[in-house]
């Protein structure tokens, strides 16, 4: 019914950019609150990253001050706008969106993940 497809990952050198994008379709009433999460090799997924509708945003304290989460609404699109990149962010990146339906049925919905390597 929805579907969360993201894009943007790659390899980067240590100090460098990234952006993600992350664009949700399907049968979409409204979406609430979008996120990014991570998933590093033998770590457990963690939360990056979330804004509300509205525009509030929340980090994780481990990217405060270098990544920035921005949404555009008319296009059902989620950004993270990843900065100054360590190799400690090198992770499998999640994006995932709390959708109303427009059957009005509300579903947690993710992405299947986009890779990040932070290397030199």
């Amino acid at each position: 019914q929805v579907q969360l497809v993201e894009s943007g990952g790659g390899l980067v050198q240590p100090g460098g950019s990234l952006r993600l994008s992350c664009a949700a379709s399907g049968i979409i009433y409204s979406i609430n609150t979008m996120g990014w999460s991570r998933q590093a090799p033998g770590k457990h997924r963690e939360l990056v990253a979330s804004i509300t509708r509205s525009g509030s945003t929340n980090y994780a304290d481990s990217v405060k001050g270098r990544f920035t989460i921005s949404r555009d609404n008319t296009k059902n699109t989620v950004y993270l706008q990843m900065n100054s990149l360590k190799p400690e962010d090198t992770a499998v990146y999640f994006c995932n969106a709390g959708v109303t339906t427009r059957n009005y049925q509300y579903t947690d919905s993710w992405g299947q993940g986009t890779r990040v390597t932070v290397s030199s």
